[in-house]
């Protein structure tokens, strides 16, 4: 369990990272670039919206987070070997999807929310990437959480 302990530690810790660099691709949106003294602005190119941007420093921190509290919590679930080992694999998959669905999503023309023409935009082969890995994580999240809150129930106390 510790060696599970150690992989979802470094891979939330791996998303938060990330999330941080959208911080800086907010910035470079809100600004238009990257100012080097006060009041000189180099342009920078970039993509996407700063809501986008906004979505996805948050959204990704937590997700990040998510995956370190749960990898901290793993002895505590009260699960089987083969449920720890889902249950890990599952909210690191989740966190990655989320992270790679808030990036392309802001580079996409309909957000990454649908494969097919929405009020949002028409589709893309962008969009498309990130949405198909983040399907099944919409549903693996609800039931993994159930499956943690469950096992935190059912543990005997100490």
């Amino acid at each position: 369990m510790e060696r599970l302990q150690r992989i979802m530690l470094a891979n939330g810790l791996l998303v938060i990272l990330v999330s941080m660099l959208s911080g800086f691709m907010l910035m470079f949106n809100l600004l238009g670039g990257v100012e080097t003294w006060p009041g000189k602005i180099i342009p920078l190119p970039n993509y996407g919206t700063a809501d986008g941007w906004v979505k996805a420093h948050t959204g990704g921190a937590l997700n990040g987070v998510l995956v370190v509290i749960v990898g901290l919590a793993l002895p505590k679930l009260n699960l089987t070997p083969f449920m720890q080992k889902f249950s890990a694999w599952g909210f690191i998959y989740i966190a990655w999807s989320f992270t790679v669905f808030y990036w392309l999503g802001n580079a996409s023309s309909n957000r990454a929310l649908s494969m097919g023409p929405s009020p949002l935009g028409e589709p893309d082969l962008i969009g498309l990437i990130g949405f198909l890995p983040g399907v099944p994580s919409v549903f693996l999240v609800v039931f993994l959480l159930a499956v943690a809150a469950k096992g935190v129930l059912s543990s005997s106390g100490d």
